[in-house]
């Protein structure tokens, strides 16, 4: 008797159980049902927020739907828009921190690329000009030449190069301002310092010719005639026709000028003498 009233309280407690179970199973299953249609919610809130252009009402439900389901695709995708929404905005610091966010937390997102490219987007939109601070110069150099490392079947790859060498024009007019600067002050060795330097950094940019010219006249004024010769030969065979090298030959030849003088007279002469014998015939 008592081992038959023993089976039945097992059973009770099993049956018991078993429909504990299933409870906290259906109450998670509404639980996360619920969750996701909150988040499809703050997703689309954020979306529409963004299409009226009210960015960063957009960034923040983002973030809301990024939270509210952390281990689903929608995560590091809700993480990445909220960037975005930052960038379109112009809060760029805000836009960084958010993609280095994503960048840790999700390392092996799809949409990785893109992330970076806007990462690199950011600095490079602080840039202002050559006088200011290099800071966002260098950083935004650095991500883009990630992006070319990594990614360079991309898209994002030849985009990234154009900017590098935009970037590279901007750092080689800052050394040449330098360089400017420096020979006004007469500080003739910082002056060479810049002018090499774009030469050794820049030498792809538009002031490489300049530079070279001024590296012939900085020497040939401090009587080093041979290095001076040195960089004359180097800007003969890269950029003879320039008009730099023609203010480099002059240092070299006094009589250029009185020679380009004497053709040119020569040369209206000729034509002058044409014309007449012409006339002669009308």
């Amino acid at each position: 008797m008592m081992k038959i009233i023993l089976q039945l309280v097992i059973i009770l407690i099993l049956v018991s159980l078993n429909s504990c179970a299933k409870k906290k199973v259906e109450v998670s299953n509404i639980k996360e049902v619920s969750q996701e249609l909150e988040m499809i919610t703050a997703y689309k809130e954020a979306t529409e927020a963004l299409d009226r252009g009210d960015t960063y009402f957009a960034a923040k439900k983002f973030l809301e739907s990024e939270l509210l389901l952390p281990l689903s695709d929608w995560a590091p995708k809700s993480s990445l828009m909220a960037a975005y929404a930052f960038y379109l905005q112009d809060y760029y610091s805000e836009a960084i921190f958010n993609l280095e966010r994503y960048i840790e937390t999700y390392p092996t997102d799809k949409r990785m690329p893109y992330a970076r490219f806007l990462l690199a987007m950011c600095y490079y939109e602080t840039i202002e000009d050559e006088k200011k601070d290099l800071g966002a110069l260098i950083d935004a150099k650095t991500q883009f030449r990630f992006i070319i490392k990594n990614y360079k079947e991309t898209d994002y790859a030849l985009d990234a190069q154009v900017k590098i060498n935009y970037i590279d024009d901007i750092l080689a007019a800052k050394e040449m301002y330098l360089g400017h600067h420096y020979i006004k002050k007469e500080k003739w060795i910082a002056a060479i310092n810049r002018f090499k330097s774009v030469l050794k950094n820049y030498d792809t940019t538009i002031y490489a010719e300049e530079a070279i010219h001024r590296l012939v006249e900085i020497h040939f004024k401090l009587g080093m005639n041979g290095e001076s010769k040195k960089y004359a030969q180097l800007l003969g065979y890269n950029y003879q026709s320039s008009e730099w090298y023609k203010k480099s030959y002059k240092i070299f030849n006094t009589n250029y000028k009185k020679k380009v003088i004497k053709k040119e007279k020569l040369k209206k002469d000729n034509i002058i003498q044409k014309f007449k014998k012409l006339s002669k015939f009308f």
